[in-house]
């Protein structure tokens, strides 16, 4: 079972990207015109409530359902292939930097297991895994691995065949997200990612090219509807409306909106921080966190990043999806705010032979 950028089917194959949520699914293609690259198709499509709870497919037939049509309406043109690179929920899977003593590659595969197994909370026979080499320093090699549950991956690819779909591959939605706002061949600089979806925030740290760290706060973009909806005591169906129409306002005082949802930014905030001072304190990290992007439906909520770039005393910025794209002149067909949501899909497609892909 291969997590990692590895190419499975032969170099000729088109794919596209499919980010399954517990809300919606994305799919997103690319295509190739001379030497630049064209949207060739992408839609979105809700998943009724229950069909996927926190990254676990509950109703099997309704989420394939979901899926065909998002596939059916893609436009402008239409989906030319059943291969697809899907994303795996965060929260289920398991990121670990592990370094071992310098050994054979067959000799490595089975201290990683144990490895692996040391530490996540599953036995290694109830998870799939994966696993890719990252360093050598001082006798020591430092290896990227990723395990998840073997029932979350079996339910998806059951869901993938009832949607008459191939899977090419499967990629945790961090992964995907720093390949697509992640200048290819960065500098060793360290940058956080900040996935703020739905339900849940996820926290990616890159240096470089290289997924160091993700972890999962219960910050959401549901949460802050919530709370505004309690603050003026008026439906959730209206109190989106108000968010969309306002954010959380420019002064951050003296707004009811503001004030309704300053506990839940105050606790983003320091989730954030701790990250870093983790991480900045980490013995194998190289790089402090200088730089803070933001993805996801959540982060277009107006003011927000002003907000923390303010509090946070760093940069922080929107993610750029279209940043390893060769667009010439052309401007892409999906707005930039609408395009933050997508990142994960682009990334997934990203993984595409097409786009630079290598064993």
């Amino acid at each position: 079972m291969s997590f990692f950028g590895k190419k499975i089917i032969g170099s000729e194959d088109e794919i596209f990207g499919l980010d399954l949520s517990d809300l919606s699914v994305k799919v997103f293609q690319m295509e190739k015109r001379g030497k630049k690259d064209v949207i060739r198709s992408f839609f979105l499509v809700d998943i009724p409530r229950g069909g996927v709870v926190d990254g676990k497919i509950m109703e099997k037939e309704m989420v394939s359902g979901v899926i065909r049509r998002a596939v059916e309406k893609a436009g402008p043109k239409r989906i030319n292939t059943r291969k697809v690179v899907c994303s795996l929920p965060e929260s289920k899977v398991f990121l670990r930097i592990i370094t071992i003593p310098k050994v054979s590659e067959s000799e490595a595969g089975e201290a990683i297991k144990w490895e692996i197994e040391a530490n996540i909370p599953l036995a290694v026979d109830q998870v799939y895994y994966d696993w890719q080499f990252l360093r050598e320093t001082g006798g020591k090699q430092d290896f990227l691995t990723v395990a998840v549950s073997k029932e979350i991956v079996d339910d998806l690819m059951d869901v993938l065949n009832l949607s008459g779909l191939e899977a090419y591959g499967l990629e945790m939605e961090s992964i995907a997200n720093s390949r697509s706002l992640i200048p290819s061949g960065a500098n060793q600089e360290a940058s956080l990612i900040i996935d703020l979806g739905a339900r849940r925030t996820n926290f990616l740290i890159v240096e470089g090219n290289t997924p160091n760290f993700t972890s999962s706060v219960p910050f959401s973009s549901e949460g802050v509807t919530d709370a505004i909806a309690k603050s003026m005591n008026i439906s959730f169906q209206e109190a989106e409306k108000v968010k969309a129409e306002r954010g959380i306002e420019h002064s951050f005082e003296n707004s009811s909106i503001f004030n309704a949802v300053k506990p839940l930014l105050e606790n983003l905030s320091v989730e954030i921080e701790k990250t870093i001072d983790f991480y900045n304190g980490l013995s194998g990290s190289a790089a402090e966190v200088k730089r803070i992007i933001v993805c996801g439906g959540g982060s277009n909520l107006r003011g927000l990043l002003p907000y923390l770039t303010t509090r946070l005393c760093k940069e922080v910025s929107m993610g750029d999806p279209w940043i390893n794209f060769n667009l010439g002149s052309n401007l892409p067909l999906i707005s930039r705010e609408k395009s933050v949501r997508y990142a994960t899909a682009i990334g997934l497609a990203l993984r595409g032979s097409h786009y630079g892909n290598k064993d």
